[in-house]
């Protein structure tokens, strides 16, 4: 549910200085006892500064430029170093030698020192990581009218949608199109309080269509209010070990083991000094494929919990990551990421997200921006409706690995085009090179061979189920 406009992390890493992948150490002082020009002097040969060779680096491996203006997880809109902002974690990720670049308008990390991307992948899968994602748009829609407001612009049912119980969803056009302006999750707070969180590349976009949809909304006579949470932290805790970290720095009041996927719980970490946090929205998901947490931490106790995770946790279980092992993992847990694998061009049912679109709302009189034209296709041609004309897929690719914008063409036959990749890597956990993209209705079956052109050289692919590797996530029985 992430994306960007730029290029490739792969590129990013390639041209920043080199990080040794020696075995993990990191810095054991907190960062309350090391001050700013420490911090600063100790790191500035390796990952103090942000990396200006690539004026626009993304999180995607697919990506050679954008071509789109907004993205989830990040854009490089920002032309100097000195016009991005800052998450409130980023004299931690310094002081624990992260290489820092621009990113979705915010310096971000892409690795750490001691800690090679495809390691701190491994890591991931095998113990925990923490993923500042603090640059994410956090926004509260509250009001008598709030769920009638978000059932007009999303496809989702939230009247049936049990309190702090969340949802993927998208955002769609108000011109009935079926395009996706943005992929979202909704959790519900209350029946008329919902914590919504956006891309931070699409920030401004999706500012101008929350004001205008909130003006309709509001002409209309709906009472809904809307705040960001701006300043916030964000903090996505992910592996197999997450649960454990994070239940060792609870104050002992939260019982993970009765917390599901797509479920939250306010919960309070225990601070230094015999103090405790304040209540903190805690929601098991993310964008790994693992289970993990997200948690939204006010502006000044971010860095307090994060270290406390770090704390509690120790070196052996849980370790920073960056956007470059986040990225991998999204890509193997088949998670799309906007402006690459979504854009305002592309429906729901496109995407492969007709998932979403629960059963109460599958009418062309559901209410909802695009209605009609996305339940024409949920029907196949071959059975009365509109059907699609292209299909995400996921693919298997021999050889060199396919980037975004690689053309897919027929076995044998590079004149037939059949689609175009829109993100793709090697496969860390795999060790095969992977992709997703958008191929030719009746060509997306499972196990159809295909070639893909990377260079101009036809390499062998095969259309393969997703996820690559299988989710995890906690669920009841």
């Amino acid at each position: 549910m992430q994306s960007l406009k730029s290029a490739s992390v792969t590129n990013a890493v390639r041209s920043a200085p080199r990080i040794s992948q020696r075995s993990v150490s990191r810095t054991t002082r907190p960062l309350s006892t090391l001050n700013s020009s420490a911090i600063t002097t100790t790191l500035r040969p390796q990952t103090s500064r942000t990396v200006s060779r690539n004026p626009a680096i993304g999180l995607s491996t697919t990506l050679l430029t954008s071509r789109t203006q907004h993205a989830r997880h990040g854009s490089s809109s920002a032309s100097s170093s000195e016009a991005l902002q800052k998450t409130p974690l980023y004299d931690l990720h310094l002081a624990h030698g992260a290489q820092m670049v621009p990113f979705g308008g915010f310096h971000m990390p892409v690795q750490y020192k001691g800690l090679s991307v495809s390691a701190s992948h491994a890591f991931t899968r095998e113990h925990s990581s923490i993923f500042d994602v603090s640059h994410m748009v956090q926004r509260i829609f509250s009001g008598s009218g709030a769920r009638e407001f978000l059932e007009r612009v999303t496809p989702s049912d939230l009247a049936s949608l049990g309190v702090h119980r969340s949802t993927l969803s998208v955002l769609l056009k108000a011109d009935g199109s079926g395009g996706i302006v943005d992929d979202t999750i909704l959790t519900k707070l209350a029946e008329d309080k919902f914590y919504v969180v956006t891309n931070a590349g699409c920030r401004e976009k999706d500012n101008e269509y929350f004001d205008q949809e909130l003006a309709k909304a509001k002409a209309s006579g709906l009472e809904v209010n809307q705040e960001q949470l701006d300043g916030w932290g964000l903090v996505a805790l992910q592996g197999p070990e997450a649960e454990a970290v994070l239940a060792d720095a609870l104050d002992g009041n939260t019982d993970l083991k009765q917390l599901y996927f797509g479920q939250s719980v306010y919960g309070k970490v225990k601070l230094d000094g015999g103090k405790t946090s304040a209540p903190l929205l805690i929601s098991r998901g993310g964008y790994t494929g693992e289970d993990g947490f997200e948690i939204s931490i006010p502006p000044s106790e971010t860095v307090e919990v994060t270290e406390k995770l770090l704390q509690v946790g120790g070196v052996e279980k849980v370790q920073l990551a960056g956007l470059g092992a986040r990225d991998s993992l999204r890509l193997e847990a088949g998670m799309c990421l906007y402006g690459h694998d979504l854009d305002e061009t592309v429906s729901p049912v496109e995407a492969a997200l007709s998932w979403i679109i629960p059963p109460n709302r599958r009418k062309a009189d559901a209410g909802y921006y695009g209605a009609e034209t996305i339940n024409s296709q949920l029907t196949p041609k071959s059975k009365g409706g509109n059907g699609v004309v292209r299909r995400r897929v996921g693919f298997i690719v021999t050889g060199a690995p396919a980037r975004e914008g690689a053309e897919i063409v027929a076995k044998g036959d590079p004149t037939t085009k059949l689609g175009r990749i829109t993100s793709g890597c090697p496969s860390p956990s795999l060790g095969k090179n992977i992709a997703m993209g958008y191929i030719k209705d009746g060509q997306h079956k499972s196990g159809t061979e295909v070639e893909v052109l990377v260079r101009g050289k036809p390499r062998p692919a095969v259309v393969t189920k997703m996820p690559f590797v299988p989710s995890k996530y906690y669920k009841s029985a």
